[in-house]
């Protein structure tokens, strides 16, 4: 089956497990439908570059799937249908990455930084 990679932002003013449920909810969608949700990772709640909805943060939110095309259809269909859903991106891929993706590897990153240098 084809492999996908999606990015979804949900409102800023749902709870951490309301936007964690959302995920859960849409992958047995895909399981529904015969595919199925490789993994996932929740980014957290980040700032937007520019208001959607009248927002300006959202709740972030990668999913590796495996699917064939109706499947993915089906869930970006009620993505979009979603309230609390503001932006969905899906990306064909033809293999998953290993480990977490870039942007948890971004958030690892700055906690093993050393002490910043001082001015002179």
């Amino acid at each position: 089956m084809p492999l996908y990679e999606h990015v979804m932002i949900a409102r800023q003013d749902l709870s951490n497990t309301q936007a964690e449920g959302l995920i859960e909810h849409f992958g047995t969608v895909l399981a529904d439908n015969g595919g199925q949700l490789v993994e996932n990772e929740y980014w957290g709640v980040k700032t937007m570059a520019y208001k959607i909805n009248k927002n300006r943060k959202g709740h972030y939110a990668f999913l590796r799937t495996d699917a064939p095309a109706p499947a993915i259809q089906e869930m970006e269909r009620l993505m979009r249908l979603h309230d609390d859903v503001m932006r969905v991106l899906t990306i064909k891929v033809d293999a998953h990455g290993e480990g977490p993706s870039v942007q948890m590897q971004k958030r690892d990153e700055r906690s093993d930084r050393g002490e910043r240098r001082e001015r002179r």
